[in-house]
């Protein structure tokens, strides 16, 4: 009876340390709340989504509904993966989109962020760009290999 009690609080306790990850996650997050480190959450709360910051959806430009996407960079649903991960990006020769592994030479990543090195404006176009916490989620899923999840 006692290691059940015990094992019960073990339970409890990690119940709720889960839940406090996650609400930090969602505090972090600012205006996508549900935003995860998988591809289908960036996916439906970044690729395709407008946030309530005013940020626009990616797929406002990047897409290939009705055009060709700008800078050949499809976002849509089912198409991102393929033009993200282990791409050659068109408008910087030798950089490449994403690199599993490595958010910190990924290409995509230093346009978000507007670093020094990129070719073009920072991304995405405007005043809205995607907060430190959106960022962190994005580099996280780099980290983790950026799988096709």
């Amino acid at each position: 009876m006692r290691i059940h009690m015990l094992a019960a609080g073990v339970l409890l306790v990690l119940g709720a340390a889960s839940a406090g990850c996650d609400e930090k996650l969602e505090d972090l997050t600012g205006p996508t709340p549900n935003l995860q480190p998988t591809l289908s959450s960036i996916q439906r709360e970044i690729f395709d989504t407008t946030d309530s910051a005013g940020r626009q959806a990616c797929t406002n430009c990047h897409t290939d509904a009705g055009r060709t996407p700008v800078a050949g960079m499809n976002l849509r649903s089912g198409m991102a993966y393929n033009s993200l991960v282990g791409a050659a990006s068109s408008a910087k020769p030798g950089a490449i989109r994403v690199i599993p592994g490595d958010p910190e030479n990924s290409y995509l990543i230093h346009k978000l962020e507007g670093r020094a090195d990129i070719t073009g404006t920072r991304m995405p176009r405007g005043n809205s760009f995607l907060t430190e916490g959106q960022l962190l989620v994005i580099k996280r899923w780099i980290q983790l290999g950026a799988p096709n999840n």
